[in-house]
């Protein structure tokens, strides 16, 4: 696995454009905890800020993947990944 840099969440612009290198880079890093569930990840699309993650196998109907989602995935891509604003579930 690729040992990831992020930026100093002080020294960012928060209207920056999102970095898609960077946003692929943190999922695929997320992904493999997501997995040992059963579940999976995929990105759909990025629309100003706003990052559209698909939910796979385990995940879909889950009752949890939203707290997932929100507490885990969203927090991780804010805090690493410049200009992600909100995460939501396609």
């Amino acid at each position: 696995m690729t040992n990831l840099e992020f930026p100093e969440v002080k020294d960012r612009d928060p209207n920056s454009e999102i970095d898609m290198e960077v946003l692929n880079d943190t999922i695929e890093y997320i992904r493999p905890a997501v997995q040992a569930d059963g579940g999976d990840i995929k990105l759909s699309s990025v629309n100003d800020g706003v990052v559209n993650i698909e939910m796979l196998g385990a995940c879909q109907g889950c009752p949890l993947s939203i707290a997932t989602l929100k507490s885990g995935i969203e927090r991780i891509l804010k805090d690493k990944v410049p200009g992600v604003v909100e995460v939501i579930a396609t």
